[in-house]
């Protein structure tokens, strides 16, 4: 069977506190995930792609991990998982996880070892103060490096190059990156095992550190992809890379366009559509884009970036044009209303990519600026990632048909507009001849 069910999938990201909340305490979970089966068949997805569903304080919603083999309670036990993975499986549909790679969370067995144990190495560790480190919060001497937040470790895969000024630096070799290139696979083996179909790898460009050209991460990113050739050929990795074609000839099956990432650094997809980037993220400078109702911006940067990566993934894998992420605004940001989106769907959906949904662009939902900081979501003044993870809106009841717990344990607000929730996404019952179009 092999990996070609991929090439022609319809991706479907999940956030999982916001999707549907089976048990009533205003989370999403594993079991409401299994409830909107029905509606995922419907609308002809393939894969869906959850974020990290795995035991974490929550520091950075999920993408702080404490324990790798186990799920957090919130969203049910790894029976449930696997219950609707096989579920999903039955239906049609692939279940991707989300793979932090390069971090743990500080509250990981490993590193509360790590920072009591000197002679411990699968963190970065400096014997003095170093810019960007973190002093240590155990009996070990020192300061580790973060990936992220200062509550993010980063685990060690080495350096790419030496510095004596620098002696912690580790070559590539080393006890500490060789026992967590072993870590990594047994992770991926052990929810291979539960019928996990592959993973979306965060931040996968960041294991080796100061890589240029990324030699050492690409050399780590083959021999994954040759291990699991070998054992596991149906399955399927998708990096955060934002460079389909640097990462697909690295292992890869698939990488996203980005906002950020690749010789434009986001700005040939922002070019397609641009998410309010200027009103959202201060990283970013708002930008015309083609899918505005006022068609100031030029496809041309997107297609000479689709262009280059095609060339470079052809034979190899393919590359995915999202709609949005958990990161990023939704199509229907500031201006952009949901009427606007047709023409937009029409393009991703037929352009010969791996089209990735974001969970509720479908119906329209828009991004929801002036939420609390929610599990990490606020990264600036303006940069406010919870505006795009709001729950799922099922329907036009005062709930939205996510949860049955009261408004304020949801796990974000709903979003406030009442026309927000006036089109329900209730599945006809005709049978679909197109999973594209669903006609």
């Amino acid at each position: 069977m092999g990996t070609d069910w991929a090439r022609g999938a319809v991706l479907y990201q999940i956030y999982p506190q916001s999707f549907a909340d089976g048990n009533g305490d205003g989370i999403g979970d594993f079991a409401g995930l299994t409830e909107r089966l029905e509606y995922l068949q419907w609308l002809g997805v393939d894969a869906v792609w959850l974020n990290p569903c795995f035991a974490s304080p929550f520091g950075d919603a999920g993408y702080d991990v404490a324990d790798f083999l186990t799920t957090a309670p919130r969203y049910g036990a790894p029976e449930d998982l696997a219950k609707f993975t096989d579920a999903a499986r039955r239906a049609g549909i692939r279940v991707l996880l989300d793979l932090v790679a390069g971090h743990t969370s500080d509250r990981h067995p490993w590193f509360v070892r790590s920072a009591d144990d000197p002679a411990d190495h699968r963190y970065v560790w400096a014997d003095r103060p170093a810019p960007g480190f973190v002093a240590s919060p155990g009996s070990r001497p020192g300061w580790y490096r973060p990936n992220f937040f200062d509550f993010q470790p980063a685990l060690n895969f080495g350096y790419a190059q030496q510095d004596p000024a620098e002696p912690w630096r580790q070559p590539v070799d080393a006890d500490g990156p060789r026992a967590n290139r072993a870590a990594l696979r047994e992770i991926m083996a052990h929810w291979f095992g539960l019928g996990v179909s592959g993973f979306r790898v965060d931040m996968a460009s960041s294991l080796v550190k100061d890589d240029p050209g990324f030699v050492e991460t690409g050399k780590l990113w083959r021999e994954t992809r040759a291990w699991m050739d070998a054992n596991h050929p149906d399955q399927v990795i998708l990096a955060e890379w934002g460079d389909p074609a640097r990462s697909v000839p690295m292992g890869f099956h698939c990488d996203f366009f980005l906002q950020f990432g690749g010789p434009t650094d986001g700005a040939a997809l922002r070019s397609v559509w641009d998410n309010g980037a200027g009103t959202v993220h201060e990283h970013w400078p708002e930008q015309p884009c083609y899918f505005d109702a006022d068609g100031r911006g030029s496809m041309q940067p997107f297609v000479a970036e689709w262009e280059r990566a095609a060339r470079a993934t052809d034979g190899r894998g393919f590359a995915s044009l999202p709609t949005a992420n958990h990161d990023w605004s939704r199509l229907a940001t500031g201006p952009r209303t949901r009427e606007q989106l047709a023409a937009a769907f029409t393009f991703q959906l037929t352009w010969p990519t791996v089209p990735a949904i974001y969970y509720g662009d479908e119906i329209g939902m828009r991004y929801v600026p002036g939420l609390p900081d929610t599990e990490g979501s606020v990264l600036g003044p303006r940069y406010n990632r919870a505006g795009c993870r709001t729950p799922m809106q099922w329907d036009a009841t005062p709930d939205a048909g996510f949860s049955s717990a009261p408004a304020d344990r949801f796990y974000l607000p709903l979003d406030p507009d009442p026309a927000a929730r006036t089109w329900p996404p209730s599945a006809p019952t005709r049978p679909r001849c197109c999973t594209r179009c669903g006609s």
